[in-house]
């Protein structure tokens, strides 16, 4: 499965069932949020602002659908949202650290989790390339000799 195919695949069906709390999305989402939300607060010490979940996976699926759209037109702005999509999505949605080791749930969420970071590095490494490759430069002609 390609990495474009990946994130266009998944964002019609995230579009169509947002309703206006965020469908089972913003459902799903909920408890893992507020343990990531606990989590900041704690480390930080500062309290985290409300957020509206709705509005959350209403930005995840845009960064998604647009990313997606843009980098199958070969956009890097393309490969840096999915790359922001990634980094913000990856650890709350795959929160593999709540589960103990020996259970089922922690190698599934794990895999995913790593899957995600697959996926960051072939971004870094469509990006690394894209940049790498020089842009075309126009020929300049060689001037002609003058013949008198």
């Amino acid at each position: 499965m390609s990495i474009t195919s990946l994130f266009a695949q998944s964002t019609p069906h995230m579009f169509n069932e947002f309703g206006t709390d965020g469908g089972p999305a913003a459902k799903a989402l909920q408890p893992k949020f507020n343990v990531f939300v606990k989590n900041i607060s704690s480390h930080l010490g500062v309290a985290v602002p409300h957020i509206e979940l709705k509005h959350v996976i209403a930005a995840t699926i845009a960064l998604k659908g647009l990313g997606g759209l843009l980098f199958i037109l070969s956009s890097s702005l393309g490969a840096y949202l999915l790359l922001l999509y990634l980094a913000f999505i990856s650890h709350i949605v795959h929160d593999f650290y709540n589960y103990d080791m020996e259970k089922a749930e922690f190698a599934q969420i794990f895999g995913k989790f790593t899957q995600d970071l697959a996926l960051i590095g072939a971004l870094l490494f469509f990006l690394g390339m894209k940049n790498s490759i020089p842009k075309r430069q126009a020929k300049k002609k060689a001037p002609k000799a003058k013949t008198n």
